[in-house]
């Protein structure tokens, strides 16, 4: 494995004092309804409102940064990297595509980086990535393939306990594998699932193949988990096969109705962050693992822009 638990241990008193623990809470509504515990680890609650805090911080307190850092992101990665180097004192670069909604673009500028949107998907951004590597020796800052962001993102994993499943949402594998590495090293019979939406789906798209393959991207409401997960992948591709015990693939409609469920119990997530609340919901979560312990479902973000969360809440089921 290109991550170990020793690897994220080492993340985690690293980055101690840059991000938050973030709380677990029963999802009291869900539990009765199912008649199981399910529990909420709150990651939307982190500092820049999403899980990728972790990862980016471990990266730049492990590179040499010296001539700033530069990324390529869907929205919630180029945050946490533009709000670690400002906390850090390095200049950064984040770039983004047309897809990424206004509001998380506007929310990166504010956090002092060079945003550049640059093409109609995450591949066309990373163009001028590799091209400002290449000629100005920025420190790149992968979004998800990278050892040290799987550590970082892993930490959440050391938060979590032993249940019976993990629902994480699943894009790039940053994340998923991150936190999987965490949870089968601790708790191996733990099953750790990964939900992601139907439409554009890379990394789902890419284990179905047997490797890892392009899918064109969509508008979803689940907006963060676009994006390739790179044809080269050579960490988080490798990891999430090995190690995630299955993908569960959502509608628009269901992803929505875990937004609206979570909004009602006080959470504003985005719905990225719905997503195993939604197949909770949907009945897609198989039933036999609910006698081995609670589940544990990952509310990885809350940067949804409001008027969009006030649309779903109302009764809308499609990003546009």
């Amino acid at each position: 494995m290109t991550v170990t638990l020793s690897d994220i241990h080492a993340a985690r008193h690293l980055i101690a004092g840059h991000v938050a623990e973030t709380p677990i809470i029963r999802d009291d509504a869900l539990s009765d309804a199912l008649g199981h515990p399910v529990l909420l680890k709150c990651e939307y609650r982190q500092t820049t409102g999403a899980f990728k805090l972790r990862g980016a911080t471990n990266a730049i307190l492990t590179r040499d940064v010296s001539r700033g850092v530069i990324t390529a992101s869907t929205g919630n990665h180029g945050r946490a990297v533009a709000y670690a180097a400002q906390r850090l004192g390095v200049p950064a670069t984040v770039c983004l595509s047309r897809l990424v909604p206004p509001d998380k673009v506007r929310a990166i500028r504010d956090l002092g980086a060079d945003v550049r949107v640059i093409g109609a998907s995450q591949d066309e951004a990373m163009a001028e990535v590799i091209r400002a590597v290449s000629h100005d020796g920025m420190a790149y800052i992968p979004p998800f393939d990278d050892p040290a962001v799987v550590a970082g993102q892993g930490t959440i994993g050391l938060e979590i306990g032993t249940p019976a499943a993990v629902l994480v949402p699943l894009s790039g594998g940053g994340l998923a594998a991150g936190i999987a590495v965490a949870i089968k090293a601790i708790s191996p019979a733990t099953r750790v699932i990964g939900l992601t939406m139907e439409n554009g789906a890379a990394m789902a798209a890419s284990l179905r193949a047997g490797r890892p393959v392009k899918v064109a991207e969509t508008r979803s409401l689940a907006d963060s988990l676009g994006g390739g997960i790179g044809v080269d992948n050579h960490v988080t591709f490798p990891l999430c096969r090995a190690l995630l015990d299955d993908v569960i693939l959502l509608t628009e409609a269901e992803i929505a109705e875990g937004i609206r469920h979570l909004g009602r119990a006080g959470h504003l997530v985005e719905g990225a962050g719905a997503v195993g609340t939604a197949a909770l919901l949907a009945g897609k979560v198989p039933t036999d693992i609910r006698a081995d312990g609670p589940i544990v479902t990952i509310l990885s973000g809350g940067n949804i822009d409001p008027a969009l969360h006030a649309r779903v809440m109302a009764g809308a089921s499609e990003a546009a």
